[in-house]
C-alpha cells in the first residue's frame, strides 16, 4: 500500500471510525495461518433450509448495468470484481475512474453490462455506504461489519456475499527490534508505541478490552512510511497485510527487510471487510437478481484464486490508465494473491463454502463492540448480512 493511499485512508477512517478503504508469502514469518479455523463449528451449521438449499434466479432481473462501487482503486483484494469481465472486451473511463464491460459467468458471456467503480477519490471519499445513499444507479456497494453498524442509522446496507474470509488489516512490526513479539497482545505488554490512524475502532476496542493502553497508541499515523523508518523499528504499525509487507521489503528502499505482523481477525476483532452489499430496503426488489448473481460472484471468487492472471491484468491495466497517484505493478498484484491464500484472507468459511458469513462471528463484532462502549443502536446480526443466496456447493 503507497504513501498515498495510507494518506488518503486516514481522511476514510477518520469518516467510518475504521481504515477500510493484502501478509506474506512463503518467505516472509508470519503470525497467522490459513489453516485456523475462523470460528466455531456451531456457527458452520447456522444456515437456515432456505440458506442451504441452492437459490435459482434470473439474471435478467438484475439492473443493466450491474454497477459495483468499490472502496478504493483497483487492486488485487478486488480480483473476484474484475474477474467478472471474464476475457470480454472492457472499457476504462480515466475520467470517472470506471471499468465498464459485460458480466461474465466464467466463460459465459451474460450480454449484461457491468461497471466496476472506483472508491476513495473517485466518490470525494464518502464512505460508500453514504454514497450509495446519493446514487441511486449503484447495485451494489462494499461494505464491512462495523461500518454497517455504525452507519446503519443513516444508510443500512445488507451484505449478501463476502469475497474475502478475513480482514487484510494488521499491525505490524520489526522482528529484530522485537524477537520475542508474536501477537498483538505481546505489543501491549510490552508497551510498544503502536502507529494507527485515529478514529479507528479496532483501536478503541484492544483499549477497552485491556490489550493496549490508551497512552501507548499513537492515533497521529498519516499513511506515510517515514516515522516507522525514522524510529528504526521501534515503533509498530497498522497497515494491510496484501501490501505492506510487499512494499517495506521491496519498496521503500530505506528499510529493505521483512515486516512481522498479526491480522486484527486473528487478535480477536473479526470483521467482514469489503463484502458486497445492497440497499436494505431492495432486497425484495432485487430478489431474483439476487439469487443468479451471487453464486456468479462465489464463481468468480474461486476462478480469480484459481488463475488471477487476467482479473490482474485488468487491474494493472485499469491504474495505468487512469493515470493517477495510485500505482499498482504486477510483483504487488502477485504478492497479494500469495498473500490472500497464505493468509487465509480468502477461503471456505467452516463448513466449506465460499462467500458466506457466519452469523456467530457477526454477533461477536457486535458484541464486541457494545462492550467497548461503542453504540450500536440495538441492531441485530439480520440487520445486516443475509445468506439466503448463497450456494453452499461452491467452494475451494
Amino acid at each position: 500500500m503507497s504513501f498515498k493511499k495510507k494518506l488518503l485512508l486516514s481522511f476514510l477512517v477518520l469518516t467510518l471510525l475504521f481504515g477500510a478503504v493484502a501478509c506474506g508469502d512463503d518467505d516472509n514469518d508470519q503470525t497467522s495461518s490459513s489453516s485456523e479455523a475462523s470460528s466455531s463449528e456451531a456457527s458452520s451449521s447456522e444456515a437456515s433450509s432456505s440458506e442451504a438449499s441452492t437459490p435459482t434466479g434470473d439474471l435478467s432481473a438484475c439492473p443493466d448495468p450491474i454497477v459495483i462501487q468499490t472502496d478504493w482503486f483497483p487492486e488485487s483484494e478486488h480480483g473476484a470484481m474484475y474477474e467478472l469481465f471474464g476475457d470480454g472486451d472492457y472499457s476504462i473511463d480515466s475520467e470517472n475512474l470506471i471499468v465498464t464491460g459485460t458480466l461474465h459467468d466464467g466463460a459465459t458471456d451474460t450480454g449484461i453490462g457491468l461497471e466496476v467503480r472506483t472508491g476513495g477519490p473517485a466518490i470525494g471519499f464518502s464512505p460508500v455506504a453514504s454514497y450509495m445513499y446519493t446514487d441511486e444507479g449503484i447495485t451494489f456497494g462494499y461494505a464491512n461489519t462495523e461500518a454497517q453498524v455504525t452507519f446503519f442509522e443513516s444508510a443500512p446496507l445488507l451484505s449478501v456475499v463476502a469475497p474475502l474470509e478475513k480482514n487484510p488489516q494488521m499491525v505490524m512490526w520489526d522482528p529484530e527490534t522485537y524477537p520475542d513479539v508474536e501477537t498483538l497482545a505481546d505489543l501491549g505488554e510490552q508497551d510498544i508505541t503502536i502507529s494507527v490512524f485515529g478514529g479507528g475502532v479496532f483501536a478503541e476496542v484492544f483499549i477497552a478490552q485491556g490489550i493496549w493502553s490508551a497512552d501507548q497508541v499513537d492515533p497521529s499515523y498519516d499513511g506515510s512510511p517515514a516515522n516507522f523508518i525514522a524510529n528504526g523499528g521501534q515503533i509498530a504499525q497498522q497497515g494491510f497485510a496484501s501490501a505492506e509487507p510487499y512494499d517495506y521489503e521491496n519498496v521503500f528502499t530505506d528499510w529493505g527487510k521483512p515486516v512481522k505482523l498479526q491480522l486484527l481477525h486473528d487478535a480477536g476483532f473479526p470483521v467482514y471487510s469489503q463484502t458486497v452489499a445492497i440497499r436494505s430496503a431492495e432486497k425484495e426488489e432485487l430478489d431474483s437478481c439476487l439469487k443468479a448473481f451471487v453464486p456468479v460472484v462465489q464463481r468468480a471468487v474461486v476462478s480469480f484464486i484459481e488463475d488471477p492472471s487476467t482479473a490482474n491484468g485488468i487491474i494493472i491495466d485499469a491504474v495505468d490508465t487512469f493515470g493517477s497517484f495510485w500505482v499498482y505493478s504486477e510483483g504487488l498484484a502477485e504478492f497479494s494473491v500469495r498473500s490472500q491464500v497464505n493468509l487465509g484472507l480468502v477461503g471456505n468459511g467452516p463448513n466449506g463454502t465460499v462467500g458466506d458469513m457466519e452469523e456467530t462471528r457477526i454477533q461477536d463484532v457486535i458484541d464486541i463492540m457494545d462492550d467497548a462502549g461503542i453504540d450500536t443502536g440495538g441492531i441485530t446480526t439480520q440487520d445486516i448480512y443475509t445468506n439466503e443466496y448463497i450456494d453452499h456447493s461452491i467452494g475451494f
